[in-house]
């Protein structure tokens, strides 16, 4: 049931008061989502979220002391929806196909989120420290996700500060990737085979096929 259907059948009143503070905080989360998503950083105005959120303003002070903690809070709070949406729909045991999974994931998060990107975009201007904050723990619990692979034998050759540009490597692609195939006429669209079907074959096979010896690196055959 929703936050929304919740309030309407009454069942809010009978939440406790953490149980209800954490609602109301979603609520507001959600709501500057919303205007975020519609109007950017810059005209995300406290009036404009309560409003949205259908909560008053001294309702808004007693969860965030300013309009700026509240947006520093934002990314890494959708960046955790995030990983979690991204984890259910992670089924295999296979690593190489986890990690695809979690690439189409992805696409299908932005489908349900479509505000993220523009958050994700703005971020590192107006709200440098939750910024700063999402790459931490997206790059922390991926370089973890990716240990565990190297343990299972399903990775080698590769060190804990290789894995950590490996994910911005990653996290990167899915940037510029969604930006150029996942919006078409300002609707969010479903990505194309051919991008996942490029991603799955870089990730599995490598890009480039070297001789014996060059650059110094040794011919490594892909699966």
């Amino acid at each position: 049931m929703t936050h929304a259907s919740e309030a309407g059948s009454g069942k809010v009143t009978k939440l406790n008061r953490v149980e209800r503070n954490a609602w109301t905080k979603r609520r507001i989360f959600d709501a500057a989502t919303r205007i975020v998503g519609k109007y950017g950083y810059a005209e995300a105005s406290v009036a404009r979220i309560t409003e949205e959120a259908g909560v008053a303003q001294g309702t808004f002070y007693n969860h965030f002391d300013n309009r700026q903690q509240l947006l520093d809070q934002l990314l890494p709070k959708i960046g955790i929806d995030m990983v979690r949406f991204i984890r259910a729909r992670t089924g295999t045991a296979d690593a190489a196909r986890q990690e695809i999974e979690r690439f189409g994931a992805f696409f299908d998060f932005i489908g349900e989120v479509p505000e993220f990107l523009r958050i994700l975009n703005e971020a590192e201007f107006f709200a440098p420290i939750g910024y700063q904050k999402h790459l931490d723990n997206i790059s922390t619990a991926y370089v973890r996700i990716l240990r565990r692979a190297r343990q299972a034998g399903a990775i080698d050759d590769f060190s804990d500060e290789e894995f950590e540009a490996i994910v911005h490597i990653f996290m990167g692609a899915r940037g510029y990737l969604s930006r150029r195939y996942s919006y078409a006429g300002g609707t969010v669209t479903a990505v194309p085979d051919h991008v996942i079907s490029a991603y799955r074959k870089l990730v599995t096979r490598g890009l480039f096929n070297l001789p014996d010896g060059g650059n110094g690196m040794r011919n490594r055959t892909r699966p």
